[in-house]
């Protein structure tokens, strides 16, 4: 004889509450390398594996082709490179030559805070390093170091080039607010 247990008739069983099997809480707030970030409405907070990644979100609408990943890193003082290695390394995962990205660099200080962003658009290589890349095609990446005294914060986001675009406004006041 074959007993069918449905999940929730299992978990009465087991007297497991149902609420303990919900997804864990969105953070609306979260702190990386001494700077406080506001989730804005409608990005999803990932739980990060990676121990290099300190924070991940993540948009997705129906109308596109794949989700946008915000990622957050932080390496401590002096470390993780200098803005030009990273501006350099991040515009070289573009399978296009730099010239052909019409990347915009935009400089500016919020209070003490230095704050250099970056967008670029064109076939992004993605994959892990030493890995072969897959290449997206009309891919968008809007990148932002915040210069603090905890070591640089440098936040990365990546996927379809029209819905990064569309996200521009909530990843530029994140990243303001957090500057303040």
């Amino acid at each position: 004889m074959c007993l069918k247990i449905f999940p929730l008739t299992l978990l009465l069983l087991l007297n497991i509450p149902a609420t303990s099997l919900a997804s864990p809480p969105q953070p609306t707030a979260f702190s990386v390398g001494g700077f406080e970030f506001q989730r804005p409405e409608g990005f999803q907070w990932i739980a990060t594996t990676s121990s290099l990644r300190k924070a991940e979100l993540r948009v997705h609408k129906q109308d596109w082709p794949e989700p946008v990943q915000v990622l957050f890193f932080h390496f401590g003082p002096d470390q993780g490179g200098t803005i030009e290695a990273n501006i350099s390394r991040w515009l070289s995962q573009f399978q296009e030559p730099v010239e052909k990205l019409n990347a915009q660099r935009a400089d500016q200080t919020v209070g003490k805070t230095k704050i250099t962003m970056l967008r670029a658009k064109g076939t992004f290589l993605s994959g892990m390093p030493g890995q072969q890349p897959t290449p997206k095609p009309n891919y968008g990446l809007l990148a932002a170091i915040l210069s603090g005294n905890e070591g640089d914060v440098y936040v990365k986001m990546t996927g379809p080039a029209p819905a990064v675009e569309s996200l521009f406004t909530d990843f530029e006041r994140m990243i303001l607010q957090a500057a303040k």
